[in-house]
């Protein structure tokens, strides 16, 4: 394993799992990003998704600022705002916005995909398809528009101006490796659930990489799927809500986050299925000592600076305790590698 301190950070959805209220859920979400910041987490990242029973941060940048209000060290960001959903100075404006209430902790994560079906694209941006297209020009429209040079502009988010929001580039194809590498910005790859890519976008990036203003030299994220619990039994009970949700999500039967089960031999089948088995290549389900040795392995084999932890799990204090172990075991790694 590489001897630099590898950081670890949080993606959540803000799952709403069934029987719990929005609010609930909310609070839930604000509860762990509490911990996490406890914990020793780097950021705590929220996704945009639409139109699905079981995520809640459909409406990323104000579920932002009800996290960072609540917090007070970890940095609060979106992983990520998926940009052809949005005008650009709008967006700009949210985050500059952020960013001055929240000074020094707001990340802007860019991503290119919709985040949900093509109907509900098309109602959320008619020109959706042609927006995913100028991608790469309307991320250089935000870096201008959070630029002090554009204060000559006719176009200005001016409260943007000049703060301090970083910019990240997700991805779960090599376009997005070229494109982050040209920039010379940070990388985030969703390898949480878009497995088949990572190592080559990791590989074009780092070989296509520029130095910028923003970042001298590559910076890589990979999403990972954590479920840790005291035995690797009952991690595999606690998953059962996450392999539901994704079989849900593949056959289209969209719903909330089911309680969790036994492991059934009809379950365990279709989570051979390899539709499922791709999606979920890299979730790292058990015991601390059974996920400690493949997350050593993962951070061995991709060269990563920073693991983002995705768990999606039922019961709020089940998921709170994962987030717990899992810190733990990256405090004990970086530890043993310093």
């Amino acid at each position: 394993m590489s001897s630099k301190n590898i950081l670890y950070s949080v993606l959540d959805l803000a799952i709403v799992s069934k029987g719990n209220s929005l609010t609930e859920t909310f609070k839930n979400t604000l509860k762990l990003a509490q911990k996490a910041e406890e914990f020793g987490y780097t950021r705590f990242w929220l996704a945009e998704h639409h139109n699905s029973d079981y995520i809640a941060s459909s409406a990323t940048s104000v579920l932002i600022g009800y996290v960072a209000e609540g917090t007070s060290t970890i940095r609060v960001g979106s992983g990520g705002i998926m940009l052809p959903n949005h005008s650009p100075l709008i967006i700009a404006e949210q985050f500059g916005t952020l960013g001055s209430l929240y000074p020094n902790r707001i990340d802007l994560g860019l991503g290119r995909a919709p985040g949900t079906d093509q109907e509900t694209a098309k109602a959320i941006r008619s020109d959706h398809r042609e927006a995913a297209f100028t991608f790469p020009e309307e991320v250089g429209e935000i870096q201008k528009y959070f630029s002090l040079n554009n204060v000559s502009s006719n176009v200005r988010a001016t409260i943007a101006e000049g703060v301090d929001v970083p910019l990240y580039i997700l991805g779960s194809s090599t376009d997005s490796a070229y494109l982050s590498s040209k920039k010379g910005l940070p990388y985030a790859f969703a390898s949480h659930f878009a497995t088949a890519k990572l190592f080559d976008a990791l590989k074009i990036y780092h070989e296509e990489f520029t130095p910028s203003e923003y970042l001298q030299k590559p910076y890589t994220m990979a999403g990972v799927n954590i479920i840790i619990a005291d035995t690797d039994e009952e991690a595999e009970k606690i998953s059962t809500s996450l392999y539901k949700i994704i079989i849900g999500l593949l056959t289209g039967k969209r719903d909330y986050m089911q309680e969790p089960t036994e492991m059934t031999p009809e379950l365990r089948e279709m989570v051979k299925h390899p539709s499922v088995h791709q999606m979920l290549k890299y979730s790292f389900i058990g015991s601390k000592e059974t996920v400690k040795k493949q997350i050593s392995e993962f951070i061995d084999k991709t060269k990563i600076d920073e693991l983002i932890a995705v768990t999606n799990i039922y019961d709020a204090q089940d998921r709170i305790k994962s987030y717990k172990l899992f810190s733990e075991i990256m405090k004990e790694l970086n530890e043993e590698n310093s």
